[in-house]
């Protein structure tokens, strides 16, 4: 147990610290560490206490991680900076709100203290928590534990399943290494470290803390899909147009003219891939400009795939709809349309009156219609794509039906959104992960922050150079298969999880009809 005096700015200085376990700091141990620290305050703590220290957890982490979002609202869509403060803070504490969630139940539910709290409550609340977080209301998968181990042994589960088995295998250690610190402290645990203090009773959380580790490693061994087809050569064109400087009316030309350029100089390669919204404006006002890029294209051998915004009218008379699409000039035009739609920047979740008070801090066409759930994958260049529009990215088990028929996956996106913050790396973290999961290539576009091309591995084949105009070219490996994650999503986990958790219910409940059996009468 923490010093109660002292254990919110602990548990709050650990949350911060968690979000350096992410990219671009990587300090993956943080992601056990962290976790344990907020376990070991939430122990003997009553329900109200529990809940602040979790609350606490939830502001640091999500607070340090996610600052950035500052720079979006304020310093590039203009909004007043109480506005701007307003919606971070909220977004802030109602992320917080899940830990904070966390800290009651565990502190109300789940047994005081021993394996049953620290291996299955514990880890199976976080969990539970963790995948809700990522889609009700929305969603906002950001700053899930499993995206901080893709450069480690650990990324070997992500086929299997997820990012969030990841997560549950991260939070179970975190566990057992607060079981081993409890046996410790209490005089439990052999303070010799040789092979005969391995005694039965410590030695289920050493090997949660060592075995995950070369099985993860044996599981990336594996070759859950094939190849399908020859390599295809792309080029990722990356304009690299300051978002100060991207909705300027005067600049739309300078835009327009970057990109042709450095498309005119890709030709020949079979695939060109330009990043969202790369011309900042309808494209149906630029129709004759991109009927000319096709034909150019096609004559050269090339086929092009571009994010762009566009209008469409259903019904004769009915209001323009808009959506943030992308457009492969495949044999046949295709369309995807973003379906994750970001909150108060594509969208806005209140009341007509208070939309259009809010558009003070929005592009000129964000009032977008979301694209359908589930939407055929582009076929263009020998290749069947599965798509993905700037952080839709974050929600995997929605890109996974796709996967049956995809040979390779696209995000095409725009964090310079972001400036120079860590979410430019923190989000192509997320693209890697993607890409794990699936066991397939990845082709990363964005205006600026970071182009790739991701092997299926999560590996980085190929990246481009930040804050500069550049054409990324790689070869893209078709390939087919279903690794078990895309097969079965998330539900053996929430099963999974719900079974730990209603065993350590069990397990609290019994302990306290004993309890209970043998106190002796008043």
């Amino acid at each position: 147990m923490l010093p109660q005096r002292w254990a919110p700015l602990l548990v709050l200085s650990a949350g911060a610290l968690l979000t350096l376990a992410f990219a671009p700091t990587g300090l993956w141990p943080l992601a056990v560490a962290a976790p344990a620290l907020l376990f070991l305050a939430l122990e003997g703590v009553a329900p109200r206490r529990a809940a602040w220290l979790g609350f606490c957890f939830g502001v640091g982490m999500f607070a340090a991680g996610t600052w950035w979002l500052y720079l979006s609202i304020q310093g590039f869509g203009k909004a007043p900076v109480w506005l701007a403060v307003s919606l971070v803070a909220a977004l802030v504490a109602l992320m917080a709100g899940y830990h904070a969630l966390l800290g009651y139940l565990a502190a109300r539910w789940l047994p005081v203290t021993g394996p049953w709290r620290w291996l299955a409550g514990l880890p199976a609340l976080w969990w539970l928590l963790e995948w809700l977080r990522g889609w009700f209301l929305s969603g906002f998968g950001w700053l899930s534990l499993g995206y901080t181990q893709t450069d480690t042994w650990l990324a070997g589960y992500a086929p299997i399943g997820g990012a969030h088995l990841i997560s549950l295998v991260l939070v179970t250690m975190a566990g057992a290494l607060v079981m081993l610190q409890r046996e410790w402290a209490t005089g439990d645990l052999p303070r010799s470290f040789l092979p005969r203090s391995f005694l039965p009773r410590s030695f289920l959380p050493w090997a949660l803390l060592i075995v995950p580790w070369p099985l993860g490693a044996a599981l990336d061994r594996i070759d859950w899909t094939r190849p399908a087809g020859a390599p295809v050569q792309v080029a990722v064109i990356q304009g690299a147009i300051p978002q100060d400087q991207k909705w300027v009316a005067e600049n739309l030309e300078v835009t327009i003219t970057r990109y042709r350029d450095l498309t005119l100089r890709s030709l020949g390669v079979p695939l060109i891939v330009w990043p969202e919204a790369a011309i900042p404006d309808l494209a149906n006002n630029h129709i004759p400009l991109l009927r000319s890029l096709a034909q150019q294209t096609e004559v050269h051998g090339s086929s092009l795939l571009m994010g762009l915004i566009r209008s469409e009218v259903l019904e004769k008379g009915a209001e323009p709809l808009y959506f943030n699409s992308i457009l492969a000039f495949g044999e046949d035009p295709q369309f995807y349309d973003k379906h994750h739609l970001v909150p108060f920047a594509e969208f806005f979740p209140v009341p007509a009156p208070v939309r259009r008070w809010l558009r003070l801090m929005s592009l000129p066409y964000s009032d977008f219609t979301a694209g359908a759930a589930r939407q055929s994958p582009l076929r263009i260049a020998g290749l069947v794509l599965e798509a993905s529009i700037c952080y839709e990215d974050g929600y995997a088990s929605s890109r996974l039906p796709a996967l049956e028929e995809a040979t390779a996956l696209v995000n095409v996106t725009n964090d310079a959104w972001f400036g120079r913050s860590p979410a430019r790396y923190q989000h192509l973290q997320i693209s890697r992960m993607r890409a794990q999961e699936a066991r397939r290539f990845m082709i990363r576009a964005a205006n600026d922050g970071v182009s790739a091309v991701i092997g299926p591995r999560g590996e980085l084949v190929a990246t481009a150079p930040e804050y500069r105009a550049a054409v990324l070219r790689a070869a893209v490996e078709p390939r087919s298969g279903l690794p078990p994650y895309a097969r079965t999503g998330n539900l053996p986990l929430i099963v999974s999880a719900l079974a730990l958790l209603a065993a350590a219910l069990w397990r609290a409940r019994r302990r306290a009809l004993v309890g209970d059996a043998v106190r002796p009468p008043a």
